[in-house]
């Protein structure tokens, strides 16, 4: 955490991303001056500027001035600027703070109390089931997360209750710098070794987010994931408040850790799936309108969040069995046809394996033998050829795959390397290597069948297919 800023005129570089683009929504509603830049206009520059911050197209440095006054800091994402944006430049010239996007967030959190979420995957998802079940429990909390909520469609809020609600980020250790009262983590398994380098140096950084938990603070690991659970009895050896969330086998497995949330059973509907989960002494019925076990075990993980953070859990449950999702989380994005198509930001192996598993759930629940045809974007040339094997297998759960090439963002490509050392070891029944991004609605337009569930996956620019592949069909 950096010494307190003054945030009463704060610039923030690349504002329309999914993280800056919250922080900027907040500082807004608590009436500071916003301005900021970004390489391109977009639905969240449009939005912030509606809202009343002063946003440029392009890094320049006289955007520092485009409230007349200079900023009294800039807000920059270390991992996605580089040190010699020109706005960058003027800032140091001028002697103004820079910070990093978590630093503000730290300032924002600060004087409520602080629910976080970590963990390798999920963190959005559990993130905004935490939120729409404690604003359902009249909470009203603040919350600053990773995707758009759909029925609100805002990632950012500056509520009134005493909470506020956020995602801790592992991928550059910025987690370490929050002081948590409720830390959740989701699961551990290695990712992002390029800024961590080794396994043991990113299942640390979990361990020292631990340690920044206040003294009364609490330690909330899901026991269905080996590493998180691990964390949980390392964690009680050193004294910190632990509480686990998982089903009755898994809690069997680790009876050091008492349970908060206990997933009794849950099934997989062709609505979604319904879980009854025990808090307490009070067994609760949730229907989910997201398909997955993966699912069902974050809603628990958020139940459990809320009422750590005084949320009745009757109500809680209740707004979670009204949450319809997030923006690029299971998707549904419209049906044509007969065809249905959704979309996912899932971008590693045990996320793609977690949502076709889903995904196959559903229909099979349908029982009308329909197809789950993928067409999936690897994201960095690191992760894939980390992985490659891996996705293979997953993507191999797909009755049909269409693999595009590979989303640099802000790596350089690799000789020799492209997404067809993946779909080399795929078993799927279809498999179709399509590096023309153009080409693709056209690829799957010839895959699909009536009845068939499409998926649209990764991190990258894959998101504008499905538009686009549900208008090809529609021709």
């Amino acid at each position: 955490m950096t010494d307190s800023v003054d945030l009463s005129r704060v610039h923030l570089i690349g504002i329309g991303g999914s993280g800056m683009s919250g922080v900027a929504r907040i500082l807004l509603d608590r009436g500071a001056v916003v301005t900021g830049s970004d390489v391109k206009d977009s639905r969240p520059v449009r939005a912030l500027r509606s809202a009343g911050a002063l946003v440029a197209v392009g890094h320049e440095a006289e955007n520092l001035r485009l409230a007349g006054e200079p900023p009294t800091v800039v807000v920059v994402s270390f991992a996605a600027i580089p040190q010699d944006n020109p706005e960058l430049t003027a800032a140091r010239e001028l002697a103004i703070p820079v910070i990093r996007r978590s630093d503000l967030l730290g300032e924002l959190m600060s004087g409520r109390r602080q629910v976080l979420f970590a963990g390798t995957h999920g963190k959005t998802s559990t993130t905004s089931m935490a939120v729409a079940a404690m604003q359902a429990a009249g909470m009203d909390p603040s919350f600053a997360i990773g995707g758009q909520l759909n029925r609100s469609g805002t990632n950012a809020h500056h509520g009134t209750g005493d909470s506020f609600v956020a995602e801790a980020d592992e991928s550059d250790a910025s987690l370490l710098r929050y002081c948590p009262d409720i830390a959740v983590v989701t699961n551990i398994e290695p990712d992002h070794l390029d800024f961590f380098g080794t396994a043991e140096a990113y299942h640390r950084v979990f361990d020292d987010f631990a340690g920044r938990l206040t003294p009364s603070g609490h330690l909330v690991v899901c026991l269905d994931d080996v590493h998180a659970a691990e964390l949980g009895e390392r964690c009680l050896e050193r004294g910190v408040n632990v509480l686990g969330y998982g089903t009755t086998a898994a809690a069997a497995l680790h009876p050091s850790i008492p349970v908060g949330a206990e997933v009794l059973s849950s099934d997989v509907t062709d609505e979604g799936s319904v879980a009854h989960v025990r808090i307490g002494d009070r067994d609760l019925t949730v229907h989910l309108q997201i398909p997955g076990q993966h699912m069902v075990l974050n809603g628990a993980g958020a139940l459990l969040a809320g009422h750590l953070a005084g949320g009745d859990p009757v109500l809680l449950a209740e707004g979670l069995s009204d949450f319809n999702g997030v923006r690029r989380r299971f998707e549904y994005r419209g049906t044509v046809g007969g065809v249905r198509v959704y979309d996912d930001y899932a971008h590693h192996p045990t996320e793609v394996t977690a949502v076709l598993q889903a995904a196959r759930q559903k229909v099979g629940a349908e029982g009308t033998g329909a197809r789950v045809i993928v067409v999936f974007q690897p994201h960095l040339y690191s992760r894939t050829i980390e992985f490659a094997a891996e996705f293979a297998t997953a993507l191999s759960l797909a009755d049909a795959a269409v693999v595009l090439d590979i989303f640099g963002a802000r790596e350089k490509p690799v000789e020799g390397v492209s997404s067809r050392i993946i779909i080399d070891s795929m078993t799927a029944e279809q498999v179709v290597y399509e590096p023309d991004f153009s080409q693709a609605p056209e690829t799957v337009r010839r895959l699909v069948e009536e009845g068939d569930l499409v998926l649209t996956m990764g991190a990258g620019n894959v998101t504008l297919l499905a538009g686009e592949i549900l208008a090809t069909l529609g021709e």
